[in-house]
């Protein structure tokens, strides 16, 4: 396993995916019964852009460094950036003294309360040594070593009867795509209340229309499709844009998101092509 997340920390798809994980979690917030927060491919939880990983890429700069830069970012983006803020005390309105970025891991950890309750799966043996560093004083947190599809078995249904399931794999292999709609179905049988959120890339569209159709195809009910694009497609293959689908979304999200995404798009835009997209794979009349 050779991906490292920190070559791509803070990038534009970064932000488009931790921008709709901070509002599902603001929403659910919104009650005081205990919530779970399962990452299955969780990375290192905060990432450091000055170091050399982050600077051989440089993807932040096309990504948060944007977002910051901001004179009137959208209303709905002010949690996500409060976030960032945090963790980095130095910054100046322009988006100047940017030093760290918060992985979704950590996103979840400043969010959630002391009731509420973090599983983090990650199997690069670098990146779980600096989850179990990171969090070891925080007694909410759980660190599992595996394959993040497989943890999903054994770790579902949760205790809580509220939660989050992030699935962002790294798309390193072609079955990436099959392997997130077979733990999708295996997930939702277990825990059908449960909220999902399955992050991928948009770089190969028949591949991406083959995966949302095999989604489609699982009978699940009330999946809202985001994506957001940041340039047109190319001739060859490439990262164009990035898309989220949200398993029985929390009241208000749509909305939120409706009102969001389309100002992110205009602020990450690379050409004409830039724009998001908000709409149903499934009703919420689907059955399984």
């Amino acid at each position: 396993m050779n991906y490292r997340h920190g070559f791509h920390a803070g990038g534009f798809a970064d932000v488009f995916k931790h921008v709709v994980l901070t509002l599902t979690i603001e929403r659910l917030k919104a009650k005081s019964t205990p919530i779970v927060f399962l990452d299955s491919h969780a990375g290192a939880g905060i990432y450091d852009l000055g170091g050399a990983a982050a600077q051989k890429t440089g993807e932040y700069r096309d990504g948060i460094l944007k977002v910051l830069a901001l004179r009137q970012p959208a209303k709905g983006l002010a949690p996500y950036l409060a976030l960032v803020r945090r963790h980095n005390p130095g910054l100046r309105p322009d988006g100047a003294g940017l030093e760290f970025y918060p992985g979704s891991p950590q996103i979840a950890c400043d969010l959630l309360r002391p009731q509420d309750r973090v599983m983090l799966v990650e199997l690069h043996p670098a990146e779980r040594a600096e989850l179990k560093r990171r969090y070891r004083r925080d007694a909410r947190v759980a660190i599992h070593l595996g394959d993040g599809f497989h943890a999903l078995k054994g770790l579902l249904p949760p205790v809580e009867r509220r939660g989050i399931v992030l699935v962002d794999p790294p798309f390193e292999k072609e079955n990436d795509f099959a392997r997130m709609v077979a733990a999708l179905k295996a997930a939702y049988r277990r825990w059908p209340t449960g909220h999902y959120l399955l992050w991928y890339p948009i770089k190969d569209g028949p591949a991406a229309r083959r995966f949302l159709e095999a989604v489609a195809a699982t009978g699940i009910a009330k999946i809202l499709l985001a994506r957001m694009l940041v340039r047109a497609a190319g001739p060859l293959p490439s990262l164009d844009g990035a898309a989220m689908l949200v398993v029985n979304p929390p009241w208000r999200l749509e909305a939120e998101l409706v009102e969001v995404l389309p100002a992110l798009a205009l602020c990450l835009g690379q050409n004409h092509g830039a724009r998001a997209t908000i709409e149903w794979l499934a009703p919420e009349g689907a059955a399984i």
